[in-house]
């Protein structure tokens, strides 16, 4: 049930015939059309219209994405020291204790 199951290849069976020679064809010109009118060029670009509302928003949003980027940075930063200072007393009364230990014998 859990072994997987390899597709085998099959055989062919029977008669098999070799491939066909296709032979090429002479190519006879059609009658002969006129050329297609010249189309004018489409812009390349589209232009963006910036109006004061539109300027406004971008500035808004960009406000909104520095400082949402700042706080989640500024809350690693904390979410790190706190780790650092945490250790750092771990370490302390770890290394006191093991001192007075050795002390008393």
């Amino acid at each position: 049930m859990f072994r997987p199951k390899i597709p085998t290849m099959p055989t062919p069976t029977g008669h098999v015939s070799p491939p066909v020679v296709v032979e090429p064809t002479a190519v006879v010109p059609a009658a002969q059309t006129p050329p297609p009118a010249p189309v004018a060029p489409a812009p390349a670009r589209a232009t963006v219209q910036l109006t004061p509302g539109t300027a406004l928003a971008l500035v808004g949003g960009g406000t909104a994405v520095v400082l949402v980027v700042g706080a989640v940075l500024v809350s690693m930063l904390l979410a790190v020291a706190i780790t650092g200072i945490s250790v750092a007393v771990c370490a302390a009364v770890l290394r006191s204790l093991l001192a007075s230990e050795t002390k008393r014998r």
